[in-house]
């Protein structure tokens, strides 16, 4: 059986998410990495050098500051009000764009198109990426990048897999996070239109504890005439 997503749930799961977050986050000044490691992999050149781009599930929006503050013009989409409101008051004057919204519907809303799209363990994790793939592939410009991070499948657990809200009591609010292999991962790419794919799990800097699981992806260039 197919993920049974509930969106309205989900909203309500990332309010609380949100609601919970401490404001210091919102105090420290704009960041741009992959891991969950301070100091540790790759920065914004992933991306190339786009001059235009979109973060799906943009969280506290510190990679969004720091791309604008390099003169990119970025827009955010989050499922969570609560996490927008937030995002708005800390981040709105560095003339980033920050929009309320379901990361499916949005795409296919909306005639906008990126040189970059980008997800931290954001909305790639938590999609669908047969359904979020071709949706992303058809919104970015000829040759633009798609790359996302989140964490490396547990070996056996692969596709769909739910997750409750904190602790297993209280009122049922749950999500989907979505695991593969890096293979199965630019496979899922592929034979969503786009042109090629690398994915890799980078070794945390301290020996035996959880990688992180790059992937990037270049949409097909114009068709030369």
């Amino acid at each position: 059986m197919p993920a049974q997503h509930d969106i309205e749930s989900e909203r309500e799961l990332w309010n609380t998410y949100a609601a919970g977050i401490k404001d210091d986050v919102f105090d420290t000044g704009p960041v741009f990495r992959w891991t969950q490691y301070a100091d540790h992999g790759p920065g914004a050149e992933l991306l190339g050098s786009p001059a235009s781009a979109l973060e799906i599930g943009c969280g506290a929006g510190r990679a969004m500051a720091a791309l604008a503050d390099l003169g990119v013009k970025v827009t955010g989409v989050d499922l969570s009000p609560v996490m927008v409101e937030k995002v708005s008051e800390r981040w709105g004057a560095s003339g980033v764009r920050i929009r309320c919204a379901e990361v499916l519907d949005y795409l296919s809303g909306t005639d906008e198109t990126w040189d970059a799209v980008y997800s931290i363990f954001g909305a790639v994790w938590f999609t669908d990426p047969l359904k979020l793939f071709p949706l992303i592939a058809s919104r970015l410009n000829p040759g633009g990048i798609l790359a996302f991070s989140q964490p490396p499948a547990i070996p056996g657990a692969y596709g769909p897999q739910g997750m409750y809200k904190g602790g297993f009591a209280g009122r049922a609010l749950y999500t989907y996070r979505y695991s593969y292999t890096p293979r199965r991962w630019v496979g899922l790419l592929l034979r969503s239109g786009f042109e090629s794919a690398e994915a890799a799990v980078l070794d945390a800097p301290t020996e035996g504890h959880i990688g992180t699981l790059i992937v990037t992806a270049k949409a097909r260039r114009a068709p030369r005439h």
